[in-house]
């Protein structure tokens, strides 16, 4: 049996730590789907398509990697993809709870997907789309953090404003 997971999330932008999971669960899972949400509670900095042009060219390298965005629920577009999991990353024990609650949900919703958890790499754990969108918007460097694709859109995107 091949093993689908979807990685969703809004990815807005993509960072370091994100590319870290991506890298990992290619390595073990058949084929990975990173999921762009549209995510209409939150108004995102880039378009979805903008977001899923930075993942899609973040994510080259991944031969057994597709990025898609949705606008649906989460299980109903698992099951769209034929999908036997749901990748979630984790950087604190802050994560835990709300993740938690979104599995048990999802669960409910469709019990044959199950939900994984995958922590980045140590020197990711810290590192939040919300932080990096902040230290972009006031000029500071992003370059620790994001790819440079990445680093030049978030430049771009604020000298727009």
């Amino acid at each position: 049996m091949q093993i689908i997971a979807i990685y969703p999330g809004t990815f807005d932008p993509i960072t370091n730590g994100h590319i870290d999971i991506i890298a990992r669960a290619a390595k073990l899972y058949h084929r990975v789907i990173v999921a762009v949400a549209v995510n209409n509670n939150k108004a995102p900095l880039f378009s979805l398509d903008e977001r899923v042009a930075l993942v899609q060219a973040v994510t080259t390298e991944f031969a057994n990697v597709n990025v898609i965005g949705f606008s649906t629920l989460l299980v109903e577009f698992a099951k769209q993809q034929g999908a036997n999991v749901i990748l979630r990353g984790l950087r604190a024990v802050s994560d835990f709870e709300y993740e938690f609650q979104l599995a048990g949900m999802n669960r409910r919703l469709s019990p044959d997907l199950e939900t994984m958890f995958l922590t980045p790499a140590e020197q990711y754990e810290f590192i939040s789309s919300t932080m990096i969108r902040e230290i972009a918007r006031l000029k500071g460097d992003v370059s620790s953090f994001v790819p440079p694709i990445v680093g030049n859109a978030l430049t771009e995107k604020f000298k727009q404003e």
